[in-house]
């Protein structure tokens, strides 16, 4: 049974616990799931998967990041219809695993990888926004510094190091995002909604170049389709998906702000379905247009530097001239920060939620006083993607997707299963289409991942980050006396 705190939907609290004000409709919503979505991924990563590809077979990974979003979507978006409440997977998986026992546990190490893995993906935006305004400003790809550190502990893992004029305006994005997001959910609103009218303005205009000047022999030259990845197709295909899945990532932002949402068993499923639907077809015009206007050799040599990675500006400046890589470059800063802008309003949202459960620091669940955002996270995690900044976006998207993948959406997917067999009764005002095939084709498609064995040992880094959330959150419930720890007469009486 549900804690006697929520109501029918989940949405009801204590009326002596921090309220959010429900102010978002069906449109900002979809913009607001868009605009994270979106951001610099499709713009900046493309050199990526053609390296890991070797070529236009980068296609097949944009094909299967969009079955997986939509697979993986229908799962949050069951989810997200019958527990509407700020935090998303972290009411989630307490719902599905016991919200005094096993969830808990889980719920605080959503909450415990997030403080890290948030940052990082807010950094991924101020990074890919970097090297676009380098187009803009050569002088900004001048580099201090630059390392590759190497961590022994559990696997050779290197991440790449950069330290330029770009990565202090990537610094400066993050904290001006911070500034912006401080704000009301009425001014968040409004916000968004100007920047989901930049972030379509700017693929359409990168989809109109790719259309008008294509070069079909430049995407697919002869024998394109039997041309074999440097690494093997399994190798390529795994770095392939895993860059498409941090592209299309973002179509559940609304469920962290679930508790602002108008009317939510209706307007999550629908915004996210919405938003996947949009965003892949989009994503797949404009990649496929940019393949028929550069070369693979050159989208190859962007992946080596922070600054210099800007396909769409390349692509429009080769077919409008210095004007067009002009506009183009200007646009895509503009959504990648729209993005961050995003990320960073939606992940603030769940330390908020669980401090407020009293399951994770308690300075978490402040609130401004007159404008009504958690503070404390909103400044936490946007000074830590600030420093996180001054690493390259390859090393930072691999570390983000692994990570995400075994502590949230492996526990969330393998969960809800779990959920219908072991509460077949509970409210469901949304139910997944074709169940349990959403749930098997997300479980294959993030197997592929896991394949290189480069990934293999950031995955075991990932698991050392458990661990250590594991026995936080083990010392914290002794010294509380929660569970395990909480004597039996008060357990049973729970």
């Amino acid at each position: 049974m549900r804690a006697a705190s929520t109501g029918p939907a989940g949405t009801d609290q204590p009326d002596s616990s921090p309220q959010l004000q429900r102010r978002l409709t069906l449109l900002p919503a979809t913009a607001l799931n868009m605009i994270d979505m979106v951001g610099v991924g499709p713009f900046a990563t493309l050199p990526l998967m053609v390296k890991a590809m070797g070529g236009s077979l980068a296609l097949v990974g944009w094909i299967a990041g969009a079955i997986i979003a939509i697979a993986d979507g229908l799962i949050w978006a069951e989810l997200g219809a019958a527990l509407p409440k700020a935090g998303g997977t972290y009411e989630y998986v307490k719902e599905i695993y016991g919200r005094e026992k096993f969830g808990r546990l889980l719920a605080f190490l959503f909450t415990f990888q997030l403080i890290f893995t948030a940052p990082v993906s807010i950094a991924t935006g101020c990074v890919g926004l970097a090297g676009y305004a380098s187009y803009l400003f050569p002088s900004l790809q001048h580099v201090f510094f630059s390392r590759s550190l190497g961590f022994h502990f559990l696997g050779d893992v290197t991440l790449k190091l950069e330290i330029s004029a770009a990565t202090l305006t990537a610094i400066s994005a993050a904290v001006l995002a911070t500034i912006l997001v401080a704000r009301g959910i009425d001014g968040i609103a409004r916000i968004s909604k100007y920047l989901w009218i930049g972030v379509l303005a700017t693929l359409a205009f990168v989809i109109f170049t790719g259309l008008t000047h294509f070069h079909p022999a430049l995407a697919f030259p002869q024998g394109w389709s039997h041309q074999s990845p440097p690494n093997g197709f399994l190798i390529g295909f795994s770095g392939a998906l895993l860059v498409a899945l941090y592209d299309y990532w973002g179509y559940y932002n609304i469920c962290f702000l679930a508790e602002e949402v108008v009317d939510p068993p209706r307007t999550i499923p629908r915004s996210m379905i919405l938003s996947i639907l949009i965003v892949g077809v989009l994503y797949l015009l404009m990649n496929v247009g940019i393949l028929g206007q550069l070369p693979v050799a050159e989208m190859i040599r962007m992946t080596n530097a922070t600054a210099g990675n800007y396909p769409a500006a390349r692509a429009a400046q080769m077919a409008w001239g210095n004007w067009g890589g002009d506009l183009v470059a200007v646009a895509v800063v503009w959504t990648a920060f729209a993005s961050v802008f995003a990320l960073l309003t939606g992940y603030s949202r769940i330390p908020f939620a669980a401090a407020r459960d009293h399951n994770f620091f308690s300075a978490f669940q402040r609130l401004h006083k007159t404008k009504g955002f958690p503070v404390v996270s909103v400044v936490f995690m946007g000074l830590l993607a600030a420093a996180l900044c001054i690493f390259q976006l390859g090393s930072l998207i691999s570390a983000l997707v692994i990570v995400r993948i075994l502590m949230v959406f492996l526990v969330q997917a393998l969960g809800i299963v779990y959920w219908r067999i072991t509460k077949p009764a509970a409210e469901r005002p949304f139910r997944m289409w074709l169940y349990p095939l959403p749930v098997i084709i997300t479980l294959i498609g993030f197997a592929f991942v896991f394949t290189d064995p480069e990934r293999q040992k950031i995955m075991a880094r990932g698991l050392a980050l458990g661990l250590a959330g594991v026995i936080l959150f083990l010392v914290r419930a002794f010294f509380r006396k929660q569970w395990p720890f909480v004597p039996k007469q008060t357990s049973a009486a729970e």
